[in-house]
């Protein structure tokens, strides 16, 4: 039967268009698979990389950097947690390089042990060393250490990635994992810190206690340890009213830090923390010694010198005593103002203005 030449040209155009149709439709097909493909590789890649190491942090370098963020699209099915590290400054202890290092591994390792394949695979904890990915510290933007940055699925630019402040490690791998949490609304669940004492340690030195015990008993009979000698006792009674006012079972708690690296000036050095809810060591040394002199002050004065007979003596030192509790107590009141922004004021009666 033929075919009407009316009929000829529809004919070819609705094949046309639906060869052309099938066509990009099997094209789209196939770029979605290898899409998905790449994606799952790189995934793939980096759960491998992550198994060679034994804390689960992934060392990078420059050509690593390029494959897993430069050179991929956005969104990616995965965070980066990267730590920038230079071994030629672990010399310079006051930046804690080691040891907030070791932290961030601490922090990698519980990660992952408290989640699911799924959970721990959308985040990876890495780090990055100087002179070995210059090219790396460029391309974040990094001039000072420490330095640690998170990696969002959707950064194209790695200087906008997100900075953790040095408030959010100051309290080591707690407080990082508060950071993590909060960012990339994961759990990262309790850190799994390392016992201090193995086994062998604990009974070599409960063996110890033992021998110790029976020769300190001998001697409590006798009534001939230091337990028994008064100056004893005073420096304990002012050793813990020195660690109770100073702050330092906070510090010990919180793991804060003595000091902290001034981020716009790396050779100076941050005693002082202005923001409530936090403090340094050596701040909290400086607040517990100024309180020590005012009671000790106090004690001089109620103890002491009521005994001294000398009238001119005991105004005198009555005199300095005050001067000195009133500059100590100034002291601890502007530091809080200065913290918190908060002032002490002073109200007088109505009738004294």
């Amino acid at each position: 039967m033929a075919i009407s030449p009316a009929l000829l040209l529809p004919l070819l155009l609705f094949t046309t268009f639906l060869s052309v149709y099938l066509h990009h439709s099997t094209a789209d097909s196939y770029s979605d698979s290898d899409s998905d493909s790449e994606t799952s590789d790189l995934v793939t890649e980096l759960l491998y990389l992550r198994s060679q190491s034994k804390s689960g942090v992934i060392h990078l370098n420059d050509h690593i950097v390029s494959r897993f963020l430069t050179s991929t699209k956005t969104p990616r099915p995965y965070s980066l947690l990267i730590f920038f590290d230079a071994k030629h400054l672990h010399s310079k202890t006051e930046l804690h390089l080691q040891d907030l290092y070791t932290e961030f591994s601490l922090l990698s390792s519980s990660f992952i042990s408290n989640n699911d394949a799924s959970s721990a695979s959308s985040l990876f904890f890495c780090d990055v060393e100087f002179k070995e990915s210059q090219n790396s510290f460029a391309l974040f933007g990094v001039n000072s250490l420490p330095h640690i940055r998170l990696v969002g699925p959707n950064v194209k630019n790695p200087k906008d990635s997100e900075q953790m402040d040095q408030g959010d490690f100051s309290r080591m791998a707690e407080s990082m994992a508060e950071f993590v949490e909060s960012r990339t609304k994961l759990t990262v669940g309790p850190i799994n810190r390392p016992p201090m004492l193995s086994t062998n340690q604990i009974a070599f030195l409960g063996v110890i206690l033992l021998i110790w015990a029976f020769f300190f008993i001998k001697k409590l009979l006798t009534k001939d340890t230091f337990l028994h000698d008064w100056k004893v006792w005073l420096l304990g009674a002012v050793f813990v009213y020195f660690f109770s006012v100073s702050g330092a079972m906070f510090n010990i708690i919180r793991k804060m830090p003595m000091f902290l690296v001034d981020r716009n000036d790396p050779n100076k050095l941050v005693f002082f923390y202005q923001g409530s809810g936090m403090q340094l060591g050596a701040e909290g040394f400086a607040v517990g010694f100024l309180y020590t002199i005012v009671g000790l002050l106090l004690g001089v004065v109620t103890h002491v010198l009521v005994r001294v007979k000398n009238r001119t003596a005991q105004r005198f030192v009555m005199g300095v005593s005050l001067v000195i509790s009133f500059w100590a107590v100034r002291k601890v009141v502007h530091l809080d103002n200065w913290k918190t922004g908060y002032g002490v004021h002073a109200f007088w009666p109505t009738s004294w203005s």
